[in-house]
């Protein structure tokens, strides 16, 4: 008969070469993506386009689990619950893993119950006004804003979302005073300043760019650290003397704390090998978005940096959620 202490490493040993199976052999079954927002976002196309290539090149199965609510917070609440077997994975954007913590009450930990698989992609997001606005370079917006008796106000799609942040920050370092007028959403935002209800937005690319190339909105400037290829005549706001304007609205691949090393270089080679396909980027560019594929070892300082710099700015602005 097997002493107690030798049944026990029999045991051990056994879930360890199955749990080494497992990874060797991953993906071995459905893999699902949850997506902590709604079906039809530009996040949730995506991903959508992310899961088919995944399908095709792996042979297995990708299914996108829309779980949302609650800020996208109950999706992520999802996955840092999930077994870290490789088979819950999130699609997540910087608005909830960089914004949010410092804007609600999480229940779970932001920084200790993910592992970060790498970025995927990043939306532009550009500043416009409408086309009777006066002024035609962001320097002139400035001049007039500085007026002590303008009366511009700026379109919010709503609290504590990116581009309300990304303009409270453009703010910050303009040193400029707005008040803004409160929307349901990023398209009831947009159309606002198209009416001139409003003169001035900050939105991502997917959301304007066929407006702006009408000739309806008038594109200042693009929050990103170079041009975007989507619209290279936009130039940055760092080009325009506000280097502190980079609001990267990256998409980014999680899995829950605990995922095995080999699970994550796994799913990160598949998943660069995915958005770098010819016909993903041709997809991806239809929807205003630029693949932008990181690695593993990078996450951490870019997931450290972009938290701080929100928390900073949440914090030197007061802001807060009602």
């Amino acid at each position: 008969m097997l002493s107690r202490r030798s049944a026990f490493g029999l045991t051990a040993g056994l879930g360890l070469a199955t749990t080494a199976r497992a990874q060797d052999q991953w993906p071995s079954r459905p893999v699902t993506l949850v997506v902590p927002w709604a079906a039809g976002g530009s996040t949730d196309a995506v991903a959508r386009i992310l899961a088919q290539r995944l399908s095709q090149d792996t042979g297995r199965s990708f299914v996108v689990d829309n779980r949302t609510g609650a800020n996208g917070t109950i999706g992520f609440n999802s996955v840092a619950r999930a077994r870290p077997d490789g088979y819950t994975l999130l699609v997540s954007t910087v608005s909830t893993y960089a914004m949010a913590p410092w804007l609600y009450q999480l229940p779970y930990d932001n920084e200790r119950d993910f592992v970060g698989i790498g970025l995927l992609a990043a939306m532009p997001i550009i500043m416009v006004v409408n086309k009777d606005f006066p002024a035609r370079t962001l320097a002139e917006f400035i001049e007039i804003a500085r007026r002590p008796d303008h009366r511009i106000t700026y379109a919010n799609s709503g609290t504590g979302s990116s581009t309300h942040l990304a303009t409270e920050l453009f703010l910050q370092e303009a040193r400029l005073t707005i008040p803004d007028i409160g929307y349901r959403g990023g398209a009831p935002a947009v159309q606002a300043v198209v009416a001139n209800e409003t003169p001035m937005v900050f939105q991502a690319a997917s959301g304007i760019l066929p407006q702006i190339q009408a000739g309806t909105l008038r594109a200042l400037g693009v929050a990103s650290r170079e041009r975007s290829p989507l619209a290279p005549e936009i130039p940055t706001f760092a080009e325009q003397g506000l280097p502190g304007v980079v609001v990267e609205e990256h998409i980014a691949f999680q899995g829950p704390a605990g995922l095995p090393a080999e699970i994550v270089a796994r799913a990160n080679a598949a998943a660069r090998a995915a958005m770098e396909a010819t016909e993903t980027r041709q997809r991806l560019a239809a929807l205003a978005v630029v693949p932008a594929v990181g690695t593993p070892e990078a996450w951490p300082a870019y997931f450290a940096a972009e938290n701080a710099k929100w928390r900073d700015m949440v914090r030197a602005r007061n802001i807060r959620v009602q």
